[in-house]
């Protein structure tokens, strides 16, 4: 299993080595549970919910688990034995009752413990392979089977936000058999994929620690994209080479005692099954490769060149969406910092499990609020809500099964969705700056929109208004400004367009592009930072020609965009190509 920060590298090392083993004789399943999985693009296959073989390496298979199918499948499981003998009136309740978020975790979660508790799931295969989420959505994933398995423990009312508990009770050693699956080293190995940079081994550290703390110790290190200069007199370079050292430098104590394999950067998109068995067998780009020649191109303008328009209204929301790791933090933070300095009340949050938000500033600036939406806090908080209000008559009894209700796993995601409801209502009275989850957790936030409306209802007597706002207020372009945050390579720009378009059909439209930590605008000599920046030209004029209603480019940074100066830079660094 490969977990870790977003744009770490999981997806491509987890194809790497899946097409070493099967080209070594083995047979090998390859699993996304990423919402977002990009293993299609990367394989040139396309894929689905159950094991598909990937043409051109013999013994490799692979599949997707989609949340929004096996919700679907899962439904027709429940509902179907149903269609002949009760009314169409009934049925439909009934696939109504099963409509909610509640169905969509447990879904997806049931697929996943297929495989890892039902022997004959994969007894076909030598190896199974999990290239997951990006790090928050994956510790939930995993925290699953001992959370329902202890609240399938501890409910004696016999129902559950899924209805009878009678399905889950079914699944009771399923769960207990993907739980001591995932703890048995001799079974399961757990590879923390990071990137020498100081957020990236931080977040490493605080997996390492979640999952030792449920039991899963046996975890390994892969430090993916180290650099080491070839150009002594770029300074690019320099700073690449010496910002990875001092990462590396500074590792947590637990990270540094773990077993660690090392990959060094390369130029080239990992895209297709020649590129994965060229990292898979150590067979990289020499660092003196001949640099690819692309014509010049009128580069985009800064990311200052937004500021304007965004300050004009005097409030709303601004929202940084994107696949993990293209830097939306920093971008959030850059823009949130210079609305306050232009004299307006600003509210920077972050909807992503594993938040950074409050490390992108190191100081106050007069006018900005920093916070992050605490799931545990908000379960809180919810909870004591519904107890309040829908507890309030009942006996004690009844008190007790609304409590039990209450504890299932899915009253967090009910939580957290009040709370980005409530952040975004604030933008009716200032600016509200939403760094959100990566791509594919962001989505089932928005899709579920809807659903989480019902779950909500089912708990309490009244709706919030923030939450009956939320959706006018999402495609109100007046209102919200989601900002899609890029980098200038094959799988992020096509994972924003894949965005892109989810989002035109929730009728949400987004407002501009930033293509973030571009090489090809700083004007490096490097070798091999040079030939990375000529492969990026494509990209760029990708979402400048087909994608963006308005763009801005970023130039990667010799510091890094931390603190108020740092993220100046980032507004007003130009391009100097």
């Amino acid at each position: 299993m490969y977990t870790g920060k977003g744009g770490v590298g999981k997806t491509s090392i987890a194809c790497a080595t899946a097409v070493f083993l099967a080209e070594n004789g083995k047979r090998v399943l390859l699993v996304s549970t990423d919402p977002a999985s990009n293993l299609d693009e990367v394989l040139q296959t396309r894929l689905g919910m159950r094991p598909t073989l990937v043409e051109k390496v013999k013994g490799l298979y692979a599949m997707n688990v989609d949340p929004e199918e096996a919700a679907r499948q899962y439904r027709e499981r429940v509902v179907g034995p149903y269609r002949d003998l009760l009314p169409e009136s009934a049925v439909k309740n009934i696939e109504e009752q099963l409509s909610g978020a509640c169905t969509l975790e447990i879904a997806a979660f049931d697929e996943f413990a297929k495989l890892l508790g039902d022997a004959h799931a994969t007894s076909d295969f030598d190896h199974v392979i999990f290239d997951t989420a990006p790090t928050g959505h994956t510790l939930r994933l995993l925290q699953l089977p001992a959370a329902w398995s202890g609240f399938i423990d501890s409910n004696v009312g016999g129902t559950s936000c899924l209805g009878p508990l009678a399905g889950l009770q079914a699944q009771r050693e399923l769960y207990e058999k993907t739980m001591a699956s995932l703890s048995d080293a001799t079974t399961t190995t757990i590879f923390l994929v990071s990137r020498p940079e100081h957020s990236a081994l931080a977040e490493a550290e605080r997996t390492r620690n979640e999952l030792d703390a449920i039991g899963l110790k046996n975890q390994k290190l892969i430090l993916n994209g180290i650099f080491q200069a070839c150009a002594t007199n770029d300074s690019i370079a320099i700073a690449l080479e010496r910002r990875g050292c001092e990462a590396l430098a500074d590792m947590p104590n637990g990270l540094e005692g773990l077993p660690r394999i090392e990959v060094p950067l390369v130029a080239q998109s990992l895209i297709g099954v020649g590129a994965l068995r060229r990292l898979g067998e150590g067979r990289l780009d020499e660092a003196k490769a001949a640099l690819q020649t692309q014509a010049e191109m009128n580069l985009p303008p800064s990311l200052a060149a937004l500021i304007p328009d965004l300050i004009a209204r005097g409030k709303g929301v601004i929202m940084t969406m994107g696949k993990g790791g293209v830097g939306k933090t920093t971008v959030a933070a850059a823009l949130a910092m210079e609305l306050a300095r232009s004299g307006h009340r600003v509210h920077l949050t972050t909807t992503d499990p594993a938040a950074h938000v409050h490390l992108a500033l190191r100081e106050d600036i007069p006018g900005l609020r920093v916070s992050r939406i605490d799931p545990i806090a908000e379960t809180r908080a919810y909870t004591a809500e519904v107890m309040s209000e829908s507890g309030r008559d009942l006996d004690a009894k009844g008190r007790a099964l609304l409590e039990e209700d209450l504890r299932s796993p899915c009253t967090e995601e009910i939580a957290v969705f009040r709370a980005f409801a409530r952040c975004v209502d604030e933008g009716n009275q200032g600016f509200v700056v939403i760094d959100t989850a990566p791509t594919g957790h962001t989505l089932l936030l928005l899709d579920a929109a809807e659903a989480y409306h019902r779950d909500v209802a089912r708990n309490l007597s009244y709706i919030p208004d923030s939450v009956r706002r939320l959706l006018p207020q999402l495609r109100d372009p007046n209102f919200t400004r989601i900002i899609i945050v890029t980098l200038p390579e094959a799988t992020p720009v096509h994972e924003a367009a894949r965005l892109q378009d989810d989002l035109n059909r929730a009728a949400i439209t987004p407002y501009a592009w930033v293509i973030n930590q571009s090489f090809y605008a700083t004007g490096t000599r490097d070798p091999l930072l040079a030939k990375r920046g000529a492969l990026e030209l494509r990209y760029i004029a990708e979402v400048r020609d087909k994608l963006a209603r308005r763009l801005a480019l970023v130039p990667w940074q010799a510091e890094s965009p931390v603190g108020a100066e740092g993220l100046q830079q980032l507004l007003e660094e130009t391009v100097t190509k």
